[in-house]
């Protein structure tokens, strides 16, 4: 067993982990936080997307102790202390970003780093921000313009 301590949506938490756990088994099994989901253990759906220091990461392609003494953000963690939802949160919902539910945390944590840290402003770069997240229910429509939406209500 291994001592980890980092910062899980704002407060900091030290956990004993085996060395080979995958931070995504950490944060739901560990830290019983089940918003993060698990859909293909190879990094390819984008259900277990996380923010590491504000920067979306595939939770089932890291090792738990490579989180030390970082910020890790959940979807638990995204809206705000009073329960206010976040803005791509709300923007999901009102647009219907969402069907059966699965991919929405990852999309949702995919798409608030995508509208922090790269362009997304024709919908083609929305689609391509989106490219390692997939939903088998929507058919994306929606989930393009709820980025969209959300995006306009991030900017300052």
């Amino acid at each position: 067993m291994t001592m980890l301590t980092l910062k899980v949506n704002g407060r900091e938490l030290t956990r004993d982990v085996e060395p080979s756990t995958l931070l995504v088994q950490f944060i739901r099994e560990g830290l019983q936080l089940t918003g993060t989901h698990v859909g293909c253990d190879t990094a390819q759906c984008g259900a277990c997307t996380v923010h590491i220091d504000g920067r979306a990461v595939k939770s089932c392609n890291m090792l738990a102790v490579q989180a030390a003494g970082r910020d890790l953000t959940t979807i638990e963690g995204l809206a705000a202390a009073d329960g206010t939802l976040h803005p791509m949160q709300t923007a999901f919902n009102e647009c219907h970003g969402l069907q059966c539910g699965f991919c929405t945390p990852g999309m949702v944590m995919s798409a608030v780093d995508l509208v922090k840290h790269h362009a997304c402003s024709t919908d083609q770069e929305v689609r391509e921000g989106l490219d390692g997240n997939f939903c088998r229910c929507t058919g994306y429509q929606n989930i393009v313009k709820a980025v969209r939406q959300g995006a306009a209500s991030m900017k300052p």
